[in-house]
C-alpha cells in the first residue's frame, strides 16, 4: 500500500486567534521620544482587493537612530520607553494601523535613510515577505544604498509611503501590494 503525503500547509488565518494582541499596533507612551505618527496602509492581493486576514509586523530605531536590541552598539543610550516592535492585524479590507514614531537616521556607518523593516503574512504565503518603508521627506533617501540597489531604483516608489494628515496625527500611508501592477519590492530575508 502507498502512503499519502501530508497536503502542504500555508500560513494562516489565525493571526487573530494566536499572534496578535490587544495594543501590539500601539509603540507609544507619554514617555516615548520622537515625533509622533501614524502608519496606514493596505495588503492588497493580485487584484488589488484588500486581504483580510493578513498580519504586519514592524521592527525600527528610535527617534535617535538607535535599535532597542543588544546588537546595536549605541543600545545603552536607546530610549527606554520606545520598543521599535510592532504587531498589526489587517481588518475586513485588508487596512492595518500602527502608532509609533519616526525613526532617525541610524547611527552606523551603512547610511541608511531613516526607514521601518516590515514583514508580511497572509493566507497562501508559505513564506512571509520582507519590505521597508520609507519616509517620503527624507533628503536622505537619495543616497540611500538599499533605494539605490539595482533593481530597486526603478520601483522604488513602492517602498515610499505617502504623507497625509489625519487622526491629529501625521499619517504616512504605505500600502503593500503582494503581487501583480505596481508590486512593493521585496528583499530576501
Amino acid at each position: 500500500m502507498m502512503s499519502r503525503q501530508t497536503p502542504s500547509q500555508t500560513v494562516g488565518p489565525f493571526f487573530h486567534i494566536g499572534l496578535i494582541s490587544a495594543g501590539e499596533n500601539n509603540l507609544l507612551n507619554e514617555n516615548t521620544v520622537g515625533q509622533r505618527i501614524l502608519i496606514m496602509g493596505q495588503i492588497c492581493d493580485g487584484d488589488r482587493g484588500g486581504v483580510p486576514d493578513a498580519m504586519v509586523e514592524t521592527w525600527q530605531a528610535d527617534a535617535q537612530g538607535i535599535y532597542n536590541h543588544p546588537a546595536d552598539p549605541n543600545h545603552a543610550r536607546a530610549d527606554p520607553d520606545f520598543g521599535g516592535f510592532a504587531r498589526a492585524a489587517t481588518d475586513k479590507n485588508g487596512i492595518y494601523e500602527i502608532k509609533t514614531i519616526k525613526p532617525g537616521r541610524l547611527q552606523d556607518t551603512s547610511g541608511q535613510a531613516p526607514h521601518i523593516n516590515v514583514r508580511v503574512f497572509a493566507r497562501g504565503m508559505l513564506i512571509h515577505a520582507y519590505t521597508r518603508l520609507y519616509f517620503p521627506d527624507e533628503p536622505d533617501n537619495l543616497d540611500d544604498p538599499v533605494l539605490n540597489l539595482e533593481g530597486v531604483v526603478d520601483r522604488k516608489s513602492t517602498l515610499i509611503a505617502t504623507l497625509e494628515e489625519a487622526k491629529g496625527l501625521p499619517v504616512y500611508r504605505f500600502d503593500i501590494r503582494l503581487q501583480g501592477d505596481r508590486e512593493t519590492v521585496f528583499f530576501d530575508p
